[in-house]
């Protein structure tokens, strides 16, 4: 049989200004949903993990147990590997995986999360349903974050930030993904086998401001130049080169604005395995 391969290709790319920011994400501002769910004991799968700094959190919290993060990019994984060696974390591992074909059997964790991966795959219905089979039966936990870009809140919301605003819907979208993936996930739950009592959604969010949103601003400023976002906006005829590079330097002179502010939502579900 022939394994399935993701699709869709990532909008943000692997680009320092979008990995160093990924960095600065938190277990308490990323998973707090699913914390108090956590026991010390746990084997838990982080899928799409990235750099790794969520993962090392919830390995933290399971000192009798075990955290396996997975990432389809090992570059990235290198980066986790360093950041939980530096954090003294034994009970850690990283491997090269990808979500629609988990190398792992049937009930093997007791908790398999996903944090702002399903917005960017092809079939996120998939990828949960492979998530379900690999949670233990009889109350394993499949948990999901994602933002909702439909949702974001900016002040100031010039013109040159609306525009991206619709761009990323248009490039997130030609890239295979669903950008407002947040509002989604409890019907994507149900698709994948579980039944409407199982899931738990929820909704939260960050909010940036001051240093937080200035460097969101740094970021954006370069990543939207990377090929996921500018290769794709250029060669479908959303954009131009031009316009990509006002774009960026609105950015930019947004995180410069006093009083800038960004509020992200992002919808949670957690979801039983019977």
């Amino acid at each position: 049989m022939t394994s399935k391969k993701e699709q869709a290709s990532y909008t943000h790319g692997h680009h320092s200004s979008v990995v160093n920011d990924h960095a600065r994400r938190t277990a308490n501002d990323s998973a707090a949903f699913l914390i108090p769910h956590i026991r010390p004991t746990h084997k838990i799968l982080d899928l799409g993990c990235g750099p790794g700094t969520i993962t090392a959190d919830l390995a933290a919290l399971v000192p009798q147990g075990s955290v396996v993060g997975g990432d389809a990019v090992s570059s990235v994984l290198e980066q986790a590997s360093s950041h939980a060696a530096s954090r003294g974390l034994g009970n850690v591992s990283f491997r090269t995986v990808d979500g629609n074909d988990l190398p792992f059997a049937d009930d093997t964790f007791d908790v398999v999360y996903c944090h702002q991966l399903l917005q960017h795959v092809k079939d996120p219905v998939g990828i949960l349903r492979e998530m379900r089979r690999v949670a233990k039966s009889d109350g394993g936990i499949v948990a999901a974050r994602e933002a909702d870009y439909a949702s974001f809140a900016l002040y100031p919301f010039p013109p040159e930030i609306r525009r991206w605003a619709e761009l990323y819907q248009l490039v997130a979208r030609a890239n295979g993904g669903e950008p407002d993936a947040g509002r989604h996930l409890h019907v994507w739950a149900r698709r994948a086998g579980f039944a409407p009592g199982e899931i738990t959604p929820s909704w939260n969010s960050w909010r940036y401001a001051g240093q937080r949103a200035t460097q969101f601003s740094l970021s954006w400023h370069g990543r939207i130049l990377q090929p996921g976002f500018m290769g794709t906006a250029v060669r479908e005829g959303f954009s131009t080169d031009d316009e990509i590079g006002s774009i960026s330097e609105a950015w930019k002179k947004w995180g410069e604005t006093e009083d800038c502010m960004i509020a992200i939502p992002n919808g949670e579900v957690l979801c039983r395995k019977p």
